[in-house]
């Protein structure tokens, strides 16, 4: 079976799913990611939109830099570990040998040969390295999302998503608190926002003139009783 290379769809449409989950699952980086080792680790943190170049949104391992790369660059198949390479042998010891020098006549010396020059050396210009790639926390801005919730009876509340991340989960905010930060915003959203806060204020002074009705006639009960 080929070797796997680079994330499928399907493969994006998963990691999203577990991201919503709750979950930031463990990528691997190919030979195609720029800049980064082969086989090293990270933690999806989220995805960009729209869905090109680079939207994939990872913190290496053992680092602590928000960075962006391509489906291409990242895999979902975890390397095998290295083999360590075995401990080379003790070289063994040298052995005495006796060396016999038989008497050989010594031969006129001859003068040695002129050694030839070296060629002269031409050092070829280094190679320009590649451009470190920037985090993505100082490229791009992810969306941010503020949704006010409604839940009846006056109360209301608030939740923040950063990109496709939950930010701030569902949390109650006063009714007096919403009705200042709409007056803020656009004449329509204060007009909608003082809508429902209005039919609030009538449910609750409805109740509270149905137990003032029932707060009067149990003391006229009282007063019968002769208490």
């Amino acid at each position: 079976m080929a070797k796997k290379s680079g994330l499928s769809a399907e493969d994006v449409d998963s990691l999203r799913s577990q991201l919503d989950g709750g979950t930031q699952p463990l990528v691997w980086f190919t030979a195609a990611a720029v800049g980064m080792e082969a086989g090293r680790s990270a933690k999806l943190l989220a995805f960009t939109e729209p869905e090109e170049g680079d939207f994939i949104q990872v913190r290496p391992t053992g680092s602590k830099d928000e960075m962006s790369f391509g489906p291409a660059e990242l895999t979902l198949e975890k390397p095998p570990p290295r083999k360590k390479a075995p401990a080379p042998a003790p070289p063994e010891p040298p052995r005495e040998t006796e060396i016999l020098h038989p008497y050989v006549p010594e031969a006129p010396v001859k003068p040695a040969a002129p050694k030839p020059k070296p060629a002269p050396v031409v050092e070829a210009p280094p190679a320009p390295a590649k451009p470190a790639r920037k985090p993505a926390s100082k490229g791009s801005t992810p969306e941010v999302t503020v949704t006010l919730v409604s839940a009846g009876e006056g109360e209301w509340t608030v939740e923040v998503m950063q990109g496709a991340r939950k930010a701030i989960r569902p949390t109650p905010v006063s009714p007096a608190a919403v009705s200042q930060a709409a007056k803020l915003l656009t004449p329509e959203v204060a007009e909608i926002v003082e809508g429902v806060l209005n039919a609030a204020r009538a449910q609750q002074l409805a109740r509270v003139e149905q137990l003032r009705a029932e707060l009067e006639a149990a003391q006229k009960a009282l007063d019968d009783l002769g208490a």
